[in-house]
């Protein structure tokens, strides 16, 4: 019995290790590429480079108008992530508290975004009456509103863990609406808040449909774009691209590490009572 016990955990785990080397496949083609030379990076392999060309690096920053584009994504992906934390950690909390008919149906209204598909004709004839085709502003409200019904959800299920008698005994030691909310609901939700900033950051980041669409303007292009633009400036160029994408990579990575913890635990939490 124990035998059999330990087969099946080598055999999952063996599994696990083949699955992860898969996914890890084209990652490791493009780091290997991104250090080639033209002539070698023709052929997509797995073969460690004859000299290793560090040199690709500074190129694709220097040609690949990088600085701007990092700067434009880290300006979108912060101050919509910042925003949505706002505006979900207030509407979340009005929602759960006070479940009346209407604030029913306005939360599952706004949760019904999970499942519809982003219609991008009707969305640019709404962002052009409102005169917020090619802005920065206007982008940074649509990456909001777009991660308002996930986060929303989430934040909701977690506000609903939270007992109603910490409500009722903050009022009675004369707590109003504000100081309710911001002295005892708000540190309370600090760990889904968190996972909520860091899971609209990465989306935010790695977004390349909205902006090709709604910004015109080359300055205004997040590094995602950078990307496709480096690839029609150097198109047989592949091991610039693979250092494009390598570098634009690496930002988003870090953040992903530093936060994974308050990522689980965030979701894990909101959802057991959700």
């Amino acid at each position: 019995m124990r035998m059999k016990k330990i087969l099946l955990k080598t055999s999952l785990n063996l599994i696990a290790w083949i699955l992860s080397f898969i996914v890890l496949i084209p990652f490791v083609v493009v780091i290997i590429n991104s250090f080639k030379t033209d002539a070698e990076v023709n052929v997509l392999t797995l073969k460690l480079p004859e000299k290793w060309i560090f040199e690709n690096y500074s190129v694709v920053f220097e040609k690949g108008n990088l600085a701007i584009s990092f700067f434009n994504s880290t300006l979108y992906a912060v101050v919509s992530s910042f925003l949505l934390v706002v505006v979900v950690a207030f509407s979340a909390f009005v929602l759960a508290r006070n479940t009346t008919k209407l604030n029913r149906f306005i939360y599952y209204f706004l949760v019904l975004g999970i499942t519809l598909p982003l219609n991008y004709i009707p969305l640019m004839s709404v962002m052009k009456g409102l005169h917020l085709i090619n802005s920065q502003f206007g982008i940074i409200l649509l990456y909001t509103a777009m991660g308002i019904p996930i986060s929303l959800f989430i934040t909701y299920a977690f506000v609903n863990n939270i007992p109603k008698e910490l409500d009722e005994a903050a009022v009675m030691d004369g707590c109003n609406a504000f100081s309710l909310f911001f002295r005892v609901i708000m540190p309370l939700l600090k760990p889904i808040l968190v996972t909520v900033f860091v899971l609209n950051f990465m989306n935010v980041w790695n977004e390349f449909t909205a902006p090709l669409y709604l910004l015109n303007d080359v300055d205004k292009w997040p590094v995602t774009l950078a990307v496709y633009n480096f690839f029609g400036q150097f198109s047989a160029q592949w091991n610039l691209v693979s250092a494009n994408i390598v570098l634009t990579s690496i930002p988003v990575l870090i953040v992903f590490l530093l936060a994974q913890k308050h990522i689980v635990g965030g979701l894990t939490s909101g959802s057991i009572k959700g």
